[in-house]
């Protein structure tokens, strides 16, 4: 299997895999004493992760972190494709779950997306792993519920709550790159977002036709003004909520 097929979830063998995230014990063997455990080495992988991006996670780097020969590492976790599950599933299950008895759906909607982009704050590889085939463990098992719970009691049927989960979820993971990309992009090119259309508009100004293009230049340079850069996450996020909101509403509160 190429590696670059394992960074999403359900790649790995899903038997062995939900045994893992589920902590089904593993028959007794007589050898040496375990140095580490499977929680040692999932908690290292996202370090790793957050650190320096999913591509930077190997069997071997965790080995290295861990003082263990890489063979080693794989009694604990049988290959990447499992630690990628096991991963998601770890962050899922840290991530802080707000009360929300009593809130009104628009407040608990809004705070579900809010708990989903801090935690992509704090581990941004998670907004580009794809997941349709969830890893099946206690964290999305409890992730998943809580935000079923926004949309409980809005007569809405099982599968247009699922849908809605899905529908926000979407969104916040969107603009959640956008913010990423923006932060990847200053931090390699070594410039802001200001210096980077500072050192091109000399150039752009000789080419871009404002007569031609009249209303891009007219929004762009507003947006721009605004912004300080092309594109404000923040304000993509706090714009673009309202409109889920809004939508939502039209399903919700019209039965």
């Amino acid at each position: 299997m190429a590696e670059q097929s394992r960074d999403r979830s359900g790649a790995g063998d899903p038997v062995r895999t939900l045994e893992l995230l589920w902590r089904v014990p593993a028959a007794s063997v007589r050898g040496p004493k375990q140095r580490s455990s499977v929680d040692a080495v999932v908690a290292v992988a996202i370090d790793i992760a957050d650190a320096d991006g999913i591509g930077a996670l190997t069997m071997r780097a965790v080995a290295t972190q861990l003082g263990l020969t890489p063979m080693a590492t794989y009694t604990y976790v049988p290959g990447k494709a499992e630690l990628v599950d096991l991963m998601i599933d770890a962050v899922y299950r840290e991530m802080s779950r707000a009360d929300l008895t009593d809130l009104p759906w628009r407040d608990r909607v809004t705070t579900i997306a809010a708990e989903n982009r801090a935690m992509l704050v704090r581990h941004p590889w998670v907004a580009y792993l794809p997941t349709t085939r969830p890893p099946l463990g206690p964290g999305v098992a409890a992730k998943y519920e809580h935000e079923l719970r926004a949309f409980d009691g809005l007569s809405l049927d099982d599968l247009e709550m699922d849908a809605a989960v899905t529908y926000v979820l979407g969104f916040v993971t969107s603009v959640a790159r956008i913010a990423i990309d923006t932060e990847r992009a200053a931090t390699e090119s070594a410039m802001s977002d200001r210096q980077w259309w500072e050192r091109a508009a000399p150039l752009l100004a000789q080419f871009f036709d404002a007569e031609r293009y009249p209303l891009a230049a007219r929004v762009g340079a507003v947006a721009g003004q605004a912004h300080d850069s092309a594109y404000s996450a923040d304000h993509a996020y706090e714009f673009g909520l309202v409109r889920v909101l809004d939508g939502l509403a039209q399903l919700i509160e019209n039965r």
